[in-house]
C-alpha cells in the first residue's frame, strides 16, 4: 500500500451533484442527444463486436468527458444493455465523486488481484449497470493501463457485459489513453465549446492517428443551440469554434 498515493477523500452522496451530472435528471434537449450518441454508436461500431471497450477523453481538462462518459453508459444500460462504467483516469478520478459512491475499492484493486469481484459494483439505480472507481491512485497508471493484467482483465470481462466504457484521461497532458489504445474498440473524443482550443484539438486528434487509435466521432459539450425554445438548454452538437482556456497542471489538485 505504501507505493499508491494518498486517496483523495471520497464525497459523500448528496442528490444535488447527480442531478448535474445524470442523465434522467437533465433537461429534455441533453437527454435527446444522449440518446441520439447512443445511436449513432451503432453506425460506427463493428457490427461482429460481441463487446465494444470504448474510450471516453478529451484534449484537455474540463471538457466534460467523465460526464460524457458517465451518461453515455448510462442510456446504453436504460436501453437494456448490461453495461461497465470503469473509471480509467487513475490520476484524477472523478466518476465515484460525480456518482456519489465509495471510491475505497476499484480498478487497481483488480488490477493488483487484491479480490475485488465485478459484481461488487453494481449500481443501485439499474441492476444492468455496474461502475468501476478507479481505486487507489498508483504511481504507475499509463503502464497498469497498457499492461498485460489489463488486456487479460478486459476479455474477461467481454464476457460478461455488452458494452464496456472506460474514462480516460486528457490525451494532451499524460499518456494514458494512448498507452490503452490497443485494447480497445475505439474512442470518443470529448470538446467543449468556447473552452477548447483548435490546436490543442489538431494535437490530441494527431496523438490519437499515430498511436493507430479508432475515432468513433466527437461529442461536443454545452453546445449552444442556434435559437428557438431549447437555446438555454446544455446540447451536444459536432466541433465549431473554439476559444482558450489556461489549466493547471493534470495531477494538481483543481
Amino acid at each position: 500500500m505504501g507505493f499508491f498515493k494518498k486517496k483523495r477523500k471520497n464525497t459523500p452522496f448528496t442528490t444535488s451533484e447527480v442531478q448535474k451530472t445524470l442523465h434522467k435528471n437533465l433537461e429534455f434537449t441533453a437527454v435527446e442527444q444522449y440518446k441520439l450518441l447512443r445511436t449513432n454508436l451503432d453506425f460506427t461500431l463493428p457490427e461482429d463486436e460481441k463487446c465494444p471497450v470504448i474510450g471516453v477523453t478529451s484534449s484537455m481538462r474540463g471538457e466534460g468527458k467523465s460526464t460524457t462518459a458517465i451518461n453515455l453508459s448510462y442510456v446504453l444500460a436504460e436501453k437494456g444493455s448490461k453495461v461497465l462504467l470503469i473509471d480509467g483516469d487513475l490520476r484524477i478520478p472523478s466518476i465515484a465523486k460525480k456518482m456519489g459512491i465509495d471510491s475505497s475499492m476499484g480498478l487497481t484493486d483488480i488490477l493488483m488481484g487484491k479480490g475485488a469481484q465485478i459484481s461488487d459494483f453494481q449500481s443501485t439505480l439499474l441492476n444492468n449497470w455496474y461502475i468501476l472507481p478507479s481505486g487507489e491512485i498508483p504511481p504507475n497508471p499509463s503502464e497498469l493501463l497498457g499492461s498485460n493484467r489489463m488486456e487479460s482483465i478486459l476479455s474477461s470481462l467481454r464476457e460478461k457485459f455488452d458494452y464496456i466504457i472506460i474514462d480516460l484521461p486528457p490525451v494532451n497532458i499524460v499518456s494514458d489513453a494512448l498507452s490503452i489504445s490497443s485494447l480497445i474498440t475505439g474512442m470518443i473524443v470529448v470538446i467543449r465549446e468556447d473552452y477548447t482550443e483548435k490546436k490543442d484539438l489538431e494535437h490530441c486528434f494527431r496523438q490519437l492517428n499515430l498511436s493507430n487509435v479508432n475515432i468513433l466521432g466527437c461529442v461536443m459539450n454545452e453546445a449552444k443551440s442556434e435559437g428557438g425554445s431549447y437555446g438555454k438548454y446544455k446540447k451536444y452538437r459536432y466541433y465549431k469554434r473554439y476559444k482558450y482556456y489556461k489549466q493547471a497542471p493534470y495531477g494538481e489538485a483543481e
